[in-house]
């Protein structure tokens, strides 16, 4: 007899619901989009992706079940982000949850964000053990070991800025319209890499990351090219920008699954979109016989209601499960959440 698992997503400016069947097919998924809401600004306001996810999140779980020709007497459980995030986004898709779940007697199963993003790639490909996660999404830059399903470990953090963050900040200087990130790809492989930028590797032994250097870095030499009035191409400029970014994550990441001897090496989050991290991690690992390279498709990189399902799937299978005080917790972190779900089987 099949699973299916509903899935519900609103920790940023996406309001998402999806169901999943059997933990790996998606039956349906769908996003509710607020880039345009947010663009006026330059970035995610909050209070108005609150707002927008109470308008949206009925409508988005009927569409849901409409696409999957579904019903709720389905569902063998409901999977919600519960951080981190938004406080008062992550809010609406909790209650939702909590609602659905209680109305209908079904299981309710916190997920957290950044496993879900891990779990996007379960969607096209079963995992090998041990596994390698690059989670490069927002705030996020963690490279993190798993040796079976929902155990986390991370081995490797950011320390300042995240490499999403510093995309955003740098665009910004740019003047790029928001999301930045996308923009600077898509220059960096119209120009050059003309400006040698810094990359920050740290203590030799280290996996982890800092981008607030290079971030300063770019954003004083346009600062100064400006006041000198010299004309520095944006494309160049984004080219050298994301050379840095791009190297750093590709080296310490092949640095670590040697290291750790793992099959597979997973690339995730909003910044696994990323051409010039596409392609430079396939050319590090293309003679790697011994390892997999994984890269969600372009539609599961960004928030979405899937992986929550997909990772919700496992946490449902080792008898995870939420009681009805589940609560919004916009700095859960990844290890706690995995220690305290251990706990609750």
């Amino acid at each position: 007899m099949s699973e299916y698992i509903l899935g519900i997503e609103t920790s940023c400016d996406e309001t998402a619901a999806a169901i999943i069947k059997d933990g790996t097919k998606i039956v349906s998924n769908v996003v509710a989009s607020q880039i345009e809401s947010h663009q006026r600004f330059g970035g995610v306001v909050p209070e108005i992706a609150s707002r927008h996810h109470v308008e949206q999140i009925t409508l988005v779980l009927e569409e849901a079940f409409v696409k999957a020709d579904l019903t709720i007497d389905d569902i063998d459980a409901i999977a919600v982000t519960e951080g981190p995030g938004l406080v008062g986004a992550l809010l609406v898709g909790v209650n939702a949850a909590k609602g659905l779940a209680y109305a209908h007697q079904k299981p309710l199963i916190g997920v957290h964000h950044i496993a879900g993003h891990i779990y996007a790639n379960r969607l096209e490909k079963e995992f090998a053990f041990p596994l390698l996660a690059l989670v490069v999404s927002g705030g996020h830059t963690e490279l993190i070991l798993m040796r079976g399903h929902g155990e986390f470990e991370i081995i490797g953090e950011t320390r300042d800025d995240a490499a999403g963050e510093a995309y955003d900040k740098v665009a910004r200087t740019l003047e790029l319209p928001y999301p930045g990130g996308p923009k600077i790809d898509t220059l960096a492989h119209q120009g050059e890499e003309t400006i040698d930028f810094p990359r920050a590797w740290l203590e030799d032994d280290s996996f982890d990351f800092s981008f607030s250097g290079l971030k300063s870095a770019v954003i004083n030499t346009l600062h100064n090219g400006k006041q000198k009035g010299l004309s520095l191409k944006q494309e160049d400029v984004a080219a050298s920008f994301q050379a840095s970014v791009v190297d750093v994550l590709t080296e310490k990441t092949y640095r670590a699954a040697k290291q750790f001897d793992v099959k597979q090496v997973i690339v995730a989050g909003g910044v696994a979109a990323n051409k010039g991290l596409r392609y430079a991690m396939e050319q590090k690992f293309k003679s790697e016989t011994s390892m997999e390279l994984l890269f969600p498709p372009l539609s599961l990189c960004t928030d979405n209601a899937a992986m929550i399902a997909a990772a919700g799937s496992i946490a449902y299978q080792q008898g995870h499960r939420a009681s009805w005080d589940l609560n919004a917790n916009p700095g859960l972190g990844l290890e706690r959440y995995a220690k305290r779900s251990t706990s609750e089987s």
